[in-house]
């Protein structure tokens, strides 16, 4: 339909003021070269005018050479006459990103039973009275302890309410710390979580690439190392004890924080979920969690558990800055903490990805080889580059989003595709799988 409306207060011939209107929308791009007119009998009835009024307009419009008429087809806008360059064909893109279902490793799966939880929590922010100023930095008092009990109990991690800050995020936790520790670099797992990446950057330090699959044995120059040891984004391997024990000691030895992002570390199916790496040593880790894998991740919650040694720097940080997420949805999250709704999504969630990550393995086993151990919503896979993206380009055709492990890899020449399985239907996860297998042993879908 196009957009057109007459005022009849305006002292203009209503002919007139459409005839102007058709010519600004040409200007504007609004109409390009090849757009069909509507008919004038149909336009003067949306119009409520008589057909004379349209029919008055388009007359000066041809005459003028916005317009051409065809015979026996209708009205269409000009491909450009009298000099006027025609205007650029607009872009039409056969699939945006936006209508493929995403088979990405941070899409979750979200429960539909649990809507009368969620909705609770929203009637109560609506009666609740929101501070008078600006948000506490920190993050609501209330929220701050609900999290602190639930880190105890579901990641062995033991700490103070008063050290757990509520942020925008995992990548607005690390921000924060990037802008309160001392100079230097700061290593990043490779492959790896590319918003990190992104926000290192972008914080003016320097990226180190720390090999995914090898020990942390130096961090000389760097004032932080970013990890995901309970799962590794997005190779899927735990890191194992000594590891673990290794990248602490050089971390001390160097003065480097270990920033620990422990994104979904609850939805493991395999084992039980590996504790924090926090839980070793505090005052040399700082945790990253999110709300976004179990909650929604259009809340744009998280949370950090800052060492005691910084708390003063990153208070005094977000305080200047004012960065701190609304308080709407803090307090939302605390009737969802509070009744239950959190504990009830994971485990349904946990449930479906314990089903569905087998069928995937069987899938796709006989034509790539997994990178590493499936847990949470995804799974990687090992392929040439040039196969991976003909199977990405036929999945796209066929409506969905995979991604490229060369993608998450910057020195690191590692290929093949992370697919994820949190955010499709049933129904749409067994049609992907069928596109994924089609296009993986060269057979048409």
């Amino acid at each position: 339909m196009v957009p057109l409306r007459l005022d009849r207060a305006d002292p203009r011939p209503l002919g007139t003021q459409l005839a102007d209107q058709v010519r600004q929308l040409v200007l504007d791009g609004a109409l390009v070269p090849g757009d069909r007119m509507p008919a004038t009998r149909r336009l003067a009835a949306d119009l409520e005018v008589s057909r004379s009024v349209v029919e008055q307009a388009f007359d000066q419009l041809l005459a003028e050479g916005w317009l051409e008429a065809r015979q026996g087809s209708g009205t269409w806008v000009s491909g450009g006459t009298m000099g006027r360059p025609a205007a650029p064909a607009r872009r039409r893109p056969a699939t945006r990103e936006r209508d493929l279902v995403m088979l990405d490793a941070g899409t979750p799966w979200i429960d539909p039973r649990h809507q009368s939880v969620w909705r609770r929590a929203w009637r109560e922010v609506s009666v609740a009275t929101p501070p008078r100023g600006y948000d506490d930095p920190r993050g609501l008092a209330e929220l701050r302890g609900l999290l602190a009990e639930r880190l105890g109990r579901t990641r062995g991690l033991a700490v103070d309410p008063d050290a757990v800050r509520v942020t925008g995020g995992t990548t607005a936790g690390l921000r924060h710390l990037l802008a309160v520790l001392p100079p230097g670099a700061v290593g990043v797992e490779d492959p790896g979580y590319r918003a990190a990446v992104a926000t290192v950057a972008e914080a003016g330090r320097a990226v180190r690439d720390l090999p995914a699959l090898e020990p942390v044995t130096d961090l000389r120059g760097c004032a932080a190392a970013y990890v995901t040891p309970a799962h590794q984004h997005p190779l899927g391997r735990v890191m194992p004890a000594a590891d673990r024990l290794a990248l602490l000691a050089t971390a001390r030895r160097d003065g480097a924080l270990v920033v620990e992002d422990d994104y979904d570390s609850e939805f493991r199916y395999d084992v039980a979920p590996v504790p924090a790496l926090a839980s070793l040593d505090r005052d040399r880790v700082a945790y990253l969690g999110t709300a976004s894998k179990a909650i929604l991740p259009s809340l744009r919650l998280g949370w950090t558990v800052v060492p005691d040694g910084l708390l003063d720097a990153f208070d005094g940080h977000r305080s200047i800055t004012h960065d701190a997420p609304p308080w709407p949805v803090q307090r939302a999250l605390v009737t969802l903490l509070r009744d239950g709704y959190v504990d009830a999504v994971v485990r349904s969630a946990r449930r479906v990805y314990a089903e569905r990550a087998p069928r995937v393995v069987a899938a796709l086993t006989p034509y790539a080889d997994l990178a590493g151990p499936v847990a949470g919503m995804y799974s990687t896979w090992l392929l040439p580059h040039a196969r991976a993206v003909r199977v990405q380009r036929a999945a796209e055709d066929a409506g969905f989003r995979v991604n490229l492990l060369r993608d998450y890899c910057r020195a690191t020449r590692l290929s093949g595709l992370v697919v994820g399985f949190g955010g499709p239907t049933d129904a749409e996860l067994d049609r992907a799988l069928e596109v994924l297998v089609a296009a993986l042993s060269g057979r048409r879908s």
